[in-house]
């Protein structure tokens, strides 16, 4: 299916401001990018790289006062993401070698805490995919998805203590207990067709069965074309803006998504 999604983001800056942004999707074997639009305030200084994560990212000096970005994309990507319980865990000493930076704890998804929980929750699971599984059950059986809740980014461990949190927050403590398994797990962003309320959305992939699969433990099935703009090890690494300097007030995010008819 081919999707359109935008984004719009206005900001009322005191002072000139530095930004890294993430907002440029990239094509890959699970999606293509068709055409793709990105524009910004005039004054704006730009520059664009690739992080370590293989995420497009741009630094951007903003000019002060009103500052607004929009984004554009046309993306083919899957209807739906694949399942596939039975898919087997894959030894450390055989995953590639990116891919073992995604067992490690991190600064949200601190994986060393978890090892008794995840072991419970999993207890009676065949190693892999079907961990992967057990542990979105869990997340969404004992943690509320809130939407829109007022916060900072909270840790894993601060998401299993309040039982609730927005989409990031599910899948960091999903993360933790995946990797407390030795399982590699990461957290991506992007847009998710149907989603409610529309926003920027955030779920997990894991590493099974010799490949990254698609997990969300904020919604009930995974329908629905996703559009991956970034993937990274948490929130750390794939904030959609960074600022530095003075605070800056976000005045507005909206994102759209949706199907493009095709003959």
């Amino acid at each position: 299916m081919w999707l359109h999604a935008t984004s719009l983001l206005k900001f009322n800056l005191p002072v000139q401001t530095p930004f890294l942004l993430m907002l440029r999707p990239r094509s890959s074997d699970r999606q293509w990018i068709g055409r793709e639009e990105y524009l910004m305030s005039e004054g704006a200084q730009v520059q664009e790289f690739t992080d370590p994560f293989g995420n497009l990212s741009q630094r951007v000096i903003s000019p002060a006062g009103a500052f607004w970005i929009k984004t554009s994309v046309e993306a083919e990507t899957p209807d739906n993401s694949d399942v596939t319980p039975g898919a087997p865990f894959v030894e450390v000493q055989h995953l590639p070698t990116d891919v073992l930076q995604y067992l490690l704890p991190s600064r949200y998804c601190e994986s060393d805490r978890f090892s008794q929980l995840a072991a419970e929750v999993t207890t009676q699971c065949t190693a892999g995919y079907d961990q992967c599984a057990a542990i979105v059950d869990y997340v969404q059986s004992t943690t509320r998805y809130a939407p829109g809740e007022p916060g900072g980014i909270i840790s894993a461990c601060e998401v299993n203590q309040n039982e609730s949190g927005v989409c990031r927050d599910l899948a960091h403590l999903s993360i933790a207990l995946c990797r407390a398994l030795s399982i590699p797990a990461r957290l991506v962003v992007g847009y998710l067709q149907g989603l409610e309320p529309m926003d920027q959305h955030a779920w997990f992939e894991a590493f099974v069965g010799g490949r990254w699969y698609t997990f969300d433990p904020t919604q009930s099935d995974l329908r629905g074309g996703r559009i991956v703009i970034a993937c990274g090890r948490d929130a750390a690494d794939v904030a959609l803006y960074t600022q530095f300097g003075s605070f800056v007030d976000l005045l507005t995010l909206d994102v759209t998504v949706a199907e493009i008819p095709r003959p």
